[in-house]
């Protein structure tokens, strides 16, 4: 005898529109942004997926359907997509975009976060389909649901009716309890790769008549970051700018982007710590109304897609470009010391002493320097074990009294004067950095100044200045000094006025010649 029709193979129509509604005139034509028109309406036509469409494909065609899935991954990939394919395809419904379904009902969980919501989901997920085979709830970003909501959905999961399935998705699966997530078959979206996300918007650019270079086309799949909608949103963006070809320079200024060449300039200039040039390059580019999120980001994205040694200092300083002062923090960024020093301005490496082999170590380190030739100051505290021994240094005698804050004792300076002219802040924390973590986490809440031979530091908090203050971590500022003197002050000093800083005049022309504010004048 053969058998009946499953009713999940028979095709049920779209319930019919209200009686007395007016339908939309068949000469208006229907506007719909680039992801919606190419938003895929079968699983054969995802793209970029596999890994989520084969098994779901096989599930379909063998009846194995489980009861409740988990699709994890970042926004633009599909996920939604794929919840409504599955839900139209369970119950052998045809699916098109503009469709409604009794049955599929789709929840935002960003707005339905109380345990109020799920329990009345809970109560509606009783009640049997209309015209399906299965009653399909799609909860999207479910992570945001509260705690109390996470646990009544969890008992819904655990004894779930036998027409209910449940299509979870989310863009943060660690904030998933794991509760859910065991009850559930969990599949991962991910990013779509350059290549094929290239071949997808030159299609649909051949199908919309849309003149664009594959150049202008690389550029918006590198802005889209590999979400689809994300990038179709870009293609969409940019369409109607011409009735020409859209050029990669076209589609960089539609996108409020830098020019490419003006990013090569900007590194080399970085590359070469040629300051006058960076400062005006950033001139130009934040005149443009570029912000400065947007050139680091460029920045970023251009170092990662050829990494170069050189640069890898600058890519570390640009993640901090944010408000507040996004301009002065890339200016600072893009001033600090590359890696890659020029030869003229690179200072002279004295030579070591030559000795005879059979010279005590301790003759070596002692032998003097002449006073005309400065000591580059240098440290290596962890020197491998085949490196000669250091010579010993001489911790100075630890003052047990009080010190007046007011006039506070500079540390002595060893034997070999140190040049001033070639003290760097940053060389003097990393320095302070590779021998004490402590003392290098405080050294990021003073202000500093160097007099002549003496460095002033000036902590913002008490605690600081105790920290900073004992004898075995004076020392080791000491040490790292390389024979300049050092003062601290009492929390709450202020550096002495000093002529204006050629780096702070910079990051006062970009940001519109910012006066300083003296917080004790008067109003």
């Amino acid at each position: 005898m053969a058998k009946s029709k499953s009713p999940a193979a028979q095709p049920t129509q779209p319930q019919s529109a209200p009686a007395g509604a007016e339908s939309a005139p068949t000469s208006t034509p229907i506007i719909r942004a680039l992801y919606r028109k190419y938003r895929p309406t079968k699983l054969s036509e995802v793209i970029g997926q596999p890994q989520v469409t084969e098994p779901l494909t096989h599930a379909l065609e063998s009846g194995q359907i489980s009861h409740a899935y988990l699709f994890i991954g970042p926004r633009g990939t599909g996920k939604t997509s794929v919840a409504r394919i599955f839900a139209h395809a369970v119950n052998g419904f045809d699916y098109q975009i503009e469709d409604h379904y009794l049955d599929i009902i789709e929840i935002d969980a960003a707005s339905n976060t109380g345990v109020d919501n799920i329990r009345e989901l809970r109560e509606k997920a009783a009640i049997a389909p209309t015209t399906g085979r299965y009653k399909v709830y799609i909860i999207d970003e479910v992570h945001m649901l509260s705690k109390s909501a996470a646990n009544a959905l969890l008992k819904t999961l655990e004894e779930p009716p036998a027409h209910v399935i449940f299509i979870l998705a989310t863009t943060d699966a660690h904030k998933v309890p794991i509760t859910i997530t065991s009850r559930t078959q969990a599949f991962t979206f991910k990013l779509a790769d350059p290549e094929t996300m290239q071949q997808h918007l030159r299609a649909i650019a051949d199908a919309e008549q849309l003149p664009i270079t594959d150049d202008a086309l690389a550029l918006i799949v590198r802005r889209g970051g590999g979400s689809f909608r994300d990038s179709l949103s870009l293609l969409d963006q940019i369409s109607t700018l011409s009735n020409q070809e859209i050029t990669a320079d076209v589609a960089e200024r539609a996108l409020g982007l830098p020019a490419s060449q003006t990013l090569t300039d900007l590194l080399q200039a970085y590359a070469a710590q040629n300051a006058a040039s960076i400062h005006q390059i950033l001139q130009d580019l934040l005149s443009t109304g570029l912000k400065p999120e947007i050139i680091a980001s460029e920045l970023i994205t251009r170092i990662l897609t050829t990494p170069d040694p050189a640069l890898l200092p600058l890519l570390e300083r640009l993640t901090s470009v944010q408000a507040p002062f996004p301009e002065a923090k890339l200016l600072l960024a893009l001033l600090g010391p590359s890696s890659r020093t020029p030869e003229s301005h690179r200072t002279p490496t004295p030579k070591p002493l030559r000795t005879s082999p059979s010279a005590p170590s301790d003759q070596i380190t002692s032998a003097a320097t002449p006073q005309n030739t400065p000591k580059t100051p240098e440290i290596t505290p962890k020197a491998p074990q085949s490196a000669p021994k250091a010579a010993p240094i001489t911790p100075a005698t630890p003052d047990t009294t009080h010190v007046d804050p007011a006039t506070p004792n500079p540390d002595p300076a060893p034997t070999t004067a140190a040049d001033p002219a070639t003290f760097n802040w940053q060389t003097f924390l990393d320095q302070v950095h590779q021998l004490n973590d402590a003392v290098f986490l405080q050294l990021q809440k003073v202000s500093h100044e160097l007099r002549g031979d003496t460095l002033h530091l000036y902590p913002l908090q008490k605690f600081t200045a105790t920290i900073l203050e004992r004898p075995n971590n004076r020392q080791l500022l000491s040490r790292a000094l390389s024979g300049l003197s050092l003062v601290i002050h009492a929390p709450g000093a202020q550096p002495a006025p000093t002529a204006e800083d050629p780096t702070l005049s910079q990051i006062s022309a970009i940001m519109g010649n910012v006066q300083a504010v003296d917080e004790d004048a008067p109003f």
